[in-house]
């Protein structure tokens, strides 16, 4: 019933788990942070321990995340991350998403 329900609102259900329904919520967490309600670190903190390196689409965020943990032993600085997460931030809410199936046939 949920998927019907969901689809006559216009809305993509995803299955538990699914590659699409992860890059959703990696999606939904990006535009989170770009909105100011989760810090760049925050934000890379969670996309890490959800998905760790497994999900292609946040790989570069789990990357960015364990950049964060050695700052002080490299070359980079706080902004140079955060540049770099936000870039990625705002690559996930533009990134193409398979689009739903359309409801009406044209005739």
């Amino acid at each position: 019933m949920l998927p019907a329900a969901l689809d006559e609102l216009g809305l993509t259900f995803y299955p538990v788990a699914s590659e699409a329904g992860q890059e959703a919520a990696a999606r939904a967490l990006a535009r989170h942070m770009l909105a100011g309600e989760l810090t760049p670190r925050e934000f890379t903190f969670r996309i890490h321990q959800r998905y760790g390196h497994e999900l292609p689409l946040t790989e570069r965020l789990s990357e960015l995340d364990d950049e964060y943990d050695v700052l002080e032993y490299g070359d980079r600085t706080v902004d140079q991350v955060v540049a770099e997460v936000t870039a990625e931030a705002r690559r996930l809410v533009v990134y193409p998403t398979v689009p739903a199936e359309p409801t009406d046939t044209p005739r």
